[in-house]
């Protein structure tokens, strides 16, 4: 598989492209996900041929926020993908992951909000 970042909920068509520009150079394929796509698995929106579709669209709310997915990338790749980040000026994503064996079969619904109870146990909002 090649090594894949995936886009949510970008809607600030400035700082997506700042993302985007800050990526580029490092040869990842990039790939906007919308909205209706977000009952796929993680894994067959990176492009992992063994991981079937799921049927169906979504019809239900948007993510509370953009985040990015990064499947197929080594350790060092993904603090590359972080430095470029930082550097971009595209400004704060606090919902980031990385591909696993287990996550690549949810969808991004489920996803996020795994993501989003981490951040805010990180950050002392949680229970």
């Amino acid at each position: 598989m090649r090594e894949t970042v995936l886009l949510f909920n970008f809607t600030d068509r400035e700082k997506r492209n700042k993302v985007t520009r800050a990526l580029f150079p490092l040869k990842l394929k990039i790939k906007e996900i919308e909205k209706k796509d977000y009952l796929q698995p993680i894994g067959y929106l990176a492009g992992n041929k063994e991981i079937s579709p799921s049927e169906g669209e979504y019809e239900g709310e948007e993510l509370e926020g953009e985040m990015l997915v990064m499947a197929g990338l080594t350790s060092a790749r993904i603090d590359m993908v972080l430095k470029a980040l930082r550097r971009s000026g595209a400004g704060s994503i606090p919902y980031k992951a990385s591909m696993t064996p287990t996550n690549q079969h949810w969808n991004p619904v489920q996803l996020f909000k795994e993501i989003k109870e981490e951040h805010e146990k990180m950050h002392g909002k949680g229970e």
